[in-house]
């Protein structure tokens, strides 16, 4: 991971000094249609999102070497966290969709396993199924979505693709574009394909931190990114996508405000930001979206990894067992400060500036009626349902965030472990990555649409300061309780993330259930019976047969001599 990561910053650096594309071809695979490119991309987005993948995988491989110290697995698993970081690269580099389509399914499968790596518990087993069945759910539509622009564009290759979008039919690029949100959706974990991620929490945190920072969920994004003008040429799949981005940020951002256990805050907060990225992308703000992929990217695997110290310091996942943990955690303390700065977006930290340029270009499409780019256009309702959501799911989001800061940190000791920093592996990994979440922002500064707007920035502070002002206000009042209970009854809702979970196992689950027994009764009972029928008329109609078949040579000696006779005696008798 360490060479990897060398060797994507150097390709990075070269795309810097010498801005462009660069592509490469091992081999063409003559299919006799549409050929599939064997061969990669190197250009602005693919080395940048290259270089975080590298660096948040070497962080976790890092912090793993002590986390899972006496694990004894750990060898499959540091093996399966570097083919899936690999899967992700092949997902950021390939230059034909269908090697990027490899990619995708090999994150699958090794996200599979490692959700489920300690798979001797059943509640991890089924969690790494269902991440596994929902996301393939997804890519399915993702698959023919890729057939589609396939053969729409005569190749797979997304540079053609990206050249002949603006050219190919409305009907195909539309239907493209919305299958592919299909796969998105899964992968991204967006709404109705979002229920797999909080369960997701059953593996390793420094899987947690792998998946949800720099891998597979922001997969997603980076293709729509990537193959972005086949979007601006459907208007509709933009529509669609700002509407699902709306559901997913603020439903997950109401869920994260009620849970108990800090990684599951954390997953449904991640659900959220992914959310803001695609609304980023909804809206046209292209450039936007990518900054707050790669600002959540360093955040999000702060806020994991730091709270992987937290548990193993307590011993346990839950909230109301934490509590005044800053003296003795110092480094974590702090780690987490920042990377929960981040995600609320407080100036000067990263998430302040990705997240202003999402919302001021939402607030310019509302305002112009909208308009996302030169001559597209989606519906003005949804530009103002996406602006007011990011407002909305910006205050939530520093209500949770201020809940978590404070029951981990402040007030009273509720356990009676000892409060000390995690091993140093840990600890100073976590510290690392303190430092980009703090100043990557700083480097959207030589763009003019990365730096910060006035207008959009107060408004989107003001929202901010209202939700951690009430989360501190109402922990003021009684630092032993939390702030959550003054939800009253709609903490149950939002804690079970409004039974979406409950709605698919009425509506799905137990349906297809009923009729696999349906099935197997019918199995069992007529064809099953037919053929155990048959085998038992077979065995019957055999066993007088089988009799003089007893194995004894004289009775066949014996049956040789009457035969013999017998043929010998009609013999002299007829002839």
């Amino acid at each position: 991971m360490a060479v990897a990561a060398v060797l994507s910053a150097i390709a990075a650096f070269a795309v810097w000094r010498t801005p462009g594309t660069r592509t490469g071809t091992l081999t063409l695979v003559e299919t006799g249609t549409v050929p599939i490119e064997v061969g990669l991309r190197l250009d602005g987005l693919s080395a940048v999102v290259g270089l975080m993948v590298c660096l948040v995988a070497l962080a976790v491989q890092v912090y793993s070497v002590a986390y899972l110290a006496d694990d004894p697995r750990y060898s499959s698993y540091a093996a399966f966290i570097s083919l899936f970081t690999s899967a992700m690269l092949l997902v950021v580099y390939a230059g034909d969709l269908l090697l990027l389509y490899v990619g995708w399914e090999v994150m699958g499968v090794c996200s599979y396993f490692l959700i489920g790596h300690h798979w001797e518990d059943r509640a991890n087993s089924r969690a790494a199924v269902k991440a596994f069945l929902v996301t393939r759910l997804g890519d399915v539509g993702f698959l023919f979505g890729v057939f589609v622009l396939g053969a729409g564009a005569r190749s797979f290759d997304i540079g053609e693709i990206a050249a002949r979008a603006g050219t190919l039919p409305h009907a195909t690029v539309t239907a493209a574009a919305l299958l592919l949100l299909a796969g998105v959706a899964g992968k991204s974990a967006q709404f109705p394909l979002h229920t797999w991620l909080p369960d997701a929490m059953a593996g390793p945190t420094p899987i947690s931190a792998l998946i949800h920072a720099a891998t597979m969920v922001a997969a997603g994004v980076y293709v729509v990114a990537r193959v972005y003008g086949v979007f601006l040429a459907a208007p509709a799949a933009l529509a669609l996508l700002g509407a699902v981005a709306v559901v997913s940020m603020l439903g997950s951002a109401l869920a994260a405000l009620a849970q108990d256990d800090i990684k599951r805050v954390l997953a449904y907060s991640t659900i959220s930001q992914l959310a803001v990225m695609a609304a980023g992308l909804a809206v046209g703000a292209w450039n936007g979206a990518i900054f707050h992929l790669l600002a959540h990217g360093a955040f999000k695997a702060l806020l994991f990894l730091a709270a992987g110290c937290v548990i193993v310091t307590a011993g346990s996942n839950m909230l109301r067992h934490y509590g005044g943990l800053r003296t003795g955690m110092p480094i974590t303390f702090w780690s987490m400060t920042i990377g929960l700065a981040a995600l609320v977006g407080v100036p000067p930290v990263s998430g302040w500036f990705s997240k202003d340029s999402v919302i001021e270009a939402a607030q310019h499409a509302a305002a112009h009626g909208g308009e996302i780019a030169s001559g597209v256009h989606i519906p003005a309702g949804v530009a103002w349902t996406v602006y007011a959501g990011l407002l909305l799911t910006a205050a939530v989001t520093a209500a949770y965030a201020m809940r978590l800061w404070l029951l981990t940190f402040f007030g009273e000791p509720r356990g009676g472990y000892e409060v000390r920093e995690a091993p140093k592996l840990m600890s100073w990994t976590v510290a690392a990555l303190a430092v980009p979440s703090a100043v990557l922002g700083f480097f959207g500064l030589g763009s003019a649409e990365l730096r910060p707007h006035l207008g959009s920035a107060v408004v989107a502070l003001l929202c901010a300061a209202v939700g951690a002002g009430a989360a501190f206000y109402i922990w003021n009042r009684d630092p032993a309780a939390d702030p959550a209970r003054v939800l009253g009854p709609a903490r149950a809702v939002f804690a079970r993330a409004f039974y979406v979970d409950e709605l698919y196992a009425a509506a799905v689950v137990r349906p297809v259930r009923a009729v696999a027994r349906q099935v197997v009764a019918v199995d069992r009972r007529g064809i099953d019976a037919a053929v155990v029928g048959a085998a038992r008329g077979a065995r019957r109609l055999a066993e007088p047969l089988r009799r003089p078949q007893n194995g004894n040579p004289q009775t066949y000696l014996t049956g040789l001599i009457a035969g013999i006779v017998l043929i010998a005696a009609g013999a002299v008798i007829f002839l």
